[in-house]
């Protein structure tokens, strides 16, 4: 299979271009550092808020044809008057089930003696994380306890419930217990972590619990 980019599902492949080169290096965490006189090392701050924060992701993205000018500059057209300067969803086709989010921008070249044109798109804003194209959704009827199952990004879950439903769950040392009536929840306090995390459900309803995991 011809590798290709989609960009907000749209093939780039289908669009006459040849993909040349990906670029998708893994964030850099944000790291500071206090030197304090008198110390032999400095006081660390990449896990000041008790977990790794990462800087923004920057890709790049190299595309091809062989054409005329015209031809080129009618593709390029295409591309920039689509994507330049739009906040877009990026998926690999070896990767199919993440994408990347960022802003990208366009810099075209061409070359009359081969007659070929390349296109870069390139961002410097993207999101630290990969994220899974499906969302994962879990449903349990009346009581019991769920597991629910994440990526390395932590997330806040969705939780909707048909009655009266009290949850119960655990973060390291505390216990934390939710009664809610009928409708749609976020509750900060229930961060799921990377792994396996348990969830008691007591009620008559049906309680779903909605994510979107990610990773980097």
């Amino acid at each position: 299979m011809k590798p290709d980019i989609l960009i907000d599902s749209v093939s780039m492949n289908a669009m006459g271009w040849l993909r040349e080169t990906v670029n998708f290096p893994t964030p850099q965490s944000q790291s500071d550092t206090v030197i304090v006189p008198g110390r032999n090392s400095p006081i660390r701050f990449t896990e000041a808020l008790g977990r790794v924060s990462y800087q923004p992701r920057s890709f790049e993205l190299t595309f091809s044809m062989l054409g005329t000018r015209a031809a080129f500059d009618q593709m390029v057209s295409e591309i920039a008057n689509r994507f330049s300067g739009h906040l877009v969803q990026v998926i690999c086709s070896e990767e199919p089930e993440l994408y990347i989010v960022g802003t990208v921008e366009a810099v075209p070249t061409y070359d009359p003696l081969t007659a070929k044109g390349q296109l870069v798109l390139s961002c410097t804003d993207g999101d630290a994380y990969r994220y899974h194209v499906s969302e994962t959704v879990v449903t349990i009827s009346g009581s019991g306890t769920v597991a629910l199952e994440n990526d390395y990004m932590p997330v806040v879950p969705t939780i909707t419930t048909t009655a009266e439903t009290t949850l119960n769950w655990q973060v390291g040392g505390d216990t934390f217990r939710k009664t809610v009536s009928a409708g749609v929840w976020e509750f900060p306090e229930l961060e799921l972590l990377q792994g396996t995390n348990t969830v008691s459900i007591s009620g008559t309803g049906t309680t779903t619990f909605r994510y979107r995991e990610g990773c980097l």
